[in-house]
């Protein structure tokens, strides 16, 4: 039995490993961003992700420093552009964008940081993230989503998983229970430990829903942007560790450190020979039975 009958069999992702720069206005973040995506339709890709936090960069032009709460104004002001930029170059360029993170207030009066997703037909999705860091939100009074969903694209259903996100394995387990196989985490990470928190985490998730994930990070350092000062990142295309793939689960990673582009093939259908015929099987042989029990501790 097929288990992903509404994915494509084939799937081209793209991951920028994006270099935080000085940026001067609007225009030239997104120049930026569509020389990327530009590049990755090139390759061919189905979908291209960009990091968490990427669009923080829009404050560094300002006269001097904003504090968080102006910062979140000025982010929040620019929400409807982003969108509507990342839209229209999704339907232009016929690639699916995950259109890293943006911090804005919502018409609820929340601050969350939220994943758009922009589909080359010219429709968009969302994803918040359900988890912020403390640091989010002690500094922007960043506040957690509410909903986890599968994003349905022409390839096949997809998860996002925002950096901190990805380091609950309840968030894989749902994801993996509402038939994603193929999950995207933007993230933002200042040092090394941080970075391999995110990067061991997903290794994890692969392994226990026996999925693709594709990380994507913010690298170097910015000045003039609060509580931004530097980023680590290796951004990488992540497999379970089982026949038929690398050994590593690997499938391809950036430099550290370095601005990049980096481009992977999946095959969905070695997820279904994992899942059915690997050599474990985690989804099938879990004990939810053991699990659902509610332990007097």
């Amino acid at each position: 039995m097929k288990l992903f009958p509404d994915y494509k069999s084939k799937i081209r992702v793209a991951s920028v490993q994006m270099a935080l720069l000085h940026t001067s206005s609007f225009d030239h973040l997104f120049k930026r961003v569509r020389a990327f995506a530009e590049e990755a339709t090139r390759q061919k890709a189905d979908f291209i992700c960009f990091p968490e936090h990427f669009t923080l960069q829009l404050l560094s032009g300002a006269a001097q420093k904003m504090s968080p709460e102006a910062s979140i104004e000025s982010l929040t002001e620019k929400t409807e552009r982003i969108a509507a930029e990342f839209t229209a170059l999704a339907k232009e360029l016929s690639i699916n964008i995950v259109c890293g993170s943006h911090a804005t207030r919502t018409a609820s009066g929340k601050t969350e940081n939220i994943a758009f997703v922009t589909r080359r037909d010219g429709t968009m999705a969302s994803q918040p993230k359900l988890h912020p860091t403390p640091d989010e939100r002690e500094v922007w009074g960043i506040e957690g989503g509410e909903r986890l969903g599968a994003i349905e694209t022409d390839c096949g259903p997809i998860g996002v998983q925002i950096c901190y996100d990805s380091e609950f394995p309840e968030l894989g387990r749902r994801h993996a229970e509402q038939g994603v196989g193929l999950v995207f985490v933007p993230y933002c990470t200042e040092a090394r430990s941080g970075h391999l928190r995110v990067r061991y985490c997903c290794h994890a998730r692969t392994v226990e829903n026996q999925c693709y994930i594709v990380t994507s990070g913010l690298v170097g350092t910015i000045d003039n942007v609060e509580n931004l000062d530097e980023a680590y990142a290796q951004s990488a295309v992540l497999t379970p560790s089982d026949a038929g793939f690398p050994p590593d689960g690997i499938l391809t990673q950036a430099p550290v450190n370095e601005e990049k582009l980096i481009v992977a093939d999946l095959d969905m259908a070695l997820l279904d020979k994992a899942r059915t015929a690997g050599s474990v099987r985690n989804l099938a042989d879990r004990r939810s039975d053991l699990y659902d029990v509610r332990w007097n501790l």
